[in-house]
């Protein structure tokens, strides 16, 4: 079972998701979205258990940028749903890109490390925020999504827009050679009509009446 929650304090809202124990968070690691641009940030409590709190980039958001609304809402979540968490005060919450995680096989069931670890990044939570909370809980919904069917999906969405984009990029390339092409030729043929066989024996001397010159006297 996974937990989906939306953030308001942010437009368009954000898609927050939770696994519910860890063989959840266990499914969450293994098909997170790589490739989405709007990326998946892994919140959990530094050094305390702690379910793993998701977030689904918007378009044009950045997860090292995100709003501090946004960020405090994580935060709040991630310390609501930690057992040993919620109880204390000044906590910090880590969070970096789901593309940023490392898993093998020592670990154990839900555990992680990064790759790199200048990609992480830590928010003090001073105290839990009820009204934060209980706002977050009011948009909880419960589902069961099949995880890598919806990677699959996603992946397969990517591609075709992807080969969308190429596609209309090679029309707009040959649009373009095109018009280069005909201006080319209309610059080459510019003074084609001025030397026809007509115009150039109307401007020649050799046809032209023994008097012709009679008109300029």
């Amino acid at each position: 079972m996974v937990y989906y929650f939306t953030s308001n304090v942010v437009d368009p809202p954000g898609f927050v998701y939770v696994g519910k124990d860890k063989f959840e968070n266990e499914d969450l690691i293994k098909y997170g979205w790589e490739e989405d641009v709007w990326c998946v940030l892994p919140f959990h409590v530094d050094k305390l258990s702690s379910a793993h709190i998701y977030l689904r980039l918007s378009e044009g958001q950045q997860w090292d940028s995100l709003p501090e609304e946004l960020l405090m809402d994580l935060a709040q979540l991630t310390k609501a749903n930690s057992i040993e968490g919620n109880k204390k005060d000044n906590i910090t919450v880590i969070y970096t890109p789901w593309s940023n995680l490392k898993k093998d096989g020592s670990m154990d069931t839900g555990q992680v490390s990064f790759k790199d670890h200048k990609k992480v990044k830590r928010i003090l939570v001073p105290q839990r925020e009820n009204p934060i909370v209980n706002r977050l809980n009011k948009t909880k919904v419960e589902k069961k999504p099949d995880f890598k069917k919806e990677r699959d999906d996603h992946i397969k969405e990517l591609r075709q827009k992807e080969q969308a984009v190429l596609l209309q990029k090679r029309k707009q390339e040959a649009k373009q050679a095109q018009e280069w092409k005909e201006k080319k030729w209309q610059k080459d043929h510019a003074y084609d009509d001025i030397f026809t066989e007509e115009q150039m024996a109307g401007s020649s001397n050799q046809d032209r009446a023994a008097d012709w010159e009679d008109d300029f006297m």
